[in-house]
């Protein structure tokens, strides 16, 4: 008979063993920035095309990660807030140095402007990694930013199956439907053409910018009342739709603005990518609406 002691050595030994494989803990394989980006491309669903803005932009990618902040932009409010939360690792939607490629040579002063040269000096010091997630999220099925935007306006019933972008609401006003959305939405401004007591029910949603081609060409089909988008100029679709109403033509259009026309879609990223990034935290920072 085995004495006690060599009873609970074996126990010991033996029972991690019975248990099966244990997970390996964070602390024991530090993750690291590209590591999250690769697993973002491994679950994304899509094939990751070779021409893309979803790159890193800035730090370095072997960085390990202390937390994720997800964001619309990465502003220098937004990386404030990240840092100041243990977040290292930025990931955004939009350009973070004021042009799509995040290339310096697109401003004038290049890398000894002043406000580039504060935000990179922020980013070095604090040992942060931004990387973008903007061709992709976009790509993916459903469209990530679209999903998130339609579920933050509760829109899901009214969305039609062949066309992800179009929806039937229940016969309401111009008016009122953009008092609706700038509450739900918490917009700052709101710029609407149109009569205000227009009634409509069918809408199509372009978040972003989409460009005039594909804003005009949604406003000429002839069951499309309203264009809801981001930002527009206002030489291109607000004036076409200017002149609709001008010929008494049941057309309008309402401007959220960029960023939230598109903020709650990176919400939805969140929700997406904390199941597969479980050893550090991931938040959701909203970026503020630069008008008031």
């Amino acid at each position: 008979m085995r004495p006690a002691s060599t009873k609970f050595l074996l126990l010991a030994v033996f029972l991690p063993l019975l248990a099966g494989p244990q997970p390996t803990r964070a602390q024991d394989h530090p993750l690291t920035a590209r590591e999250v980006v690769q697993r973002i491309q491994d679950h994304v669903g899509i094939p990751w095309q070779k021409e893309t803005v979803d790159t890193f932009k800035a730090g370095d990618p072997d960085t390990k990660v202390t937390g994720v902040a997800v964001t619309m932009m990465a502003t220098f409010d937004v990386l404030q807030r990240a840092t100041a939360s243990g977040k290292n690792l930025v990931i955004t939607h939009e350009p973070t140095f004021y042009n799509h490629p995040d290339q310096f040579s697109e401003i004038p002063q290049k890398e000894n402007d002043p406000v580039l040269a504060e935000k990179l000096a922020f980013i070095k010091e604090h040992h942060m990694v931004v990387w973008r997630f903007h061709d992709h999220w976009h790509l993916r099925h459903p469209d990530g930013i679209l999903a998130g935007m339609v579920h933050a306006l509760g829109w899901e019933a009214f969305q039609d199956k062949q066309n992800a972008h179009l929806f039937t609401l229940p016969e309401i006003t111009l008016e009122r439907l953009a008092a609706d959305l700038k509450t739900r939405l918490e917009l700052h401004t709101m710029r609407v053409v149109g009569n205000p007591k227009m009634k409509l029910t069918r809408v199509a949603l372009s978040p972003g910018s989409s460009g005039m081609q594909r804003e005009i060409n949604a406003l000429e089909r002839p069951e499309v009342q309203l264009l809801i988008t981001g930002e527009s100029r206002e030489w291109e679709t607000v004036e076409y739709t200017a002149d609709a109403v001008s010929e008494n033509r049941e057309k309008a259009l309402i401007i959220l603005g960029h960023i939230p026309s598109e903020q709650a879609g990176m919400e939805e990223c969140v929700r997406w990518l904390k199941p597969f990034v479980p050893e550090v935290p991931v938040e959701f920072v909203p970026a503020r609406q630069p008008f008031w």
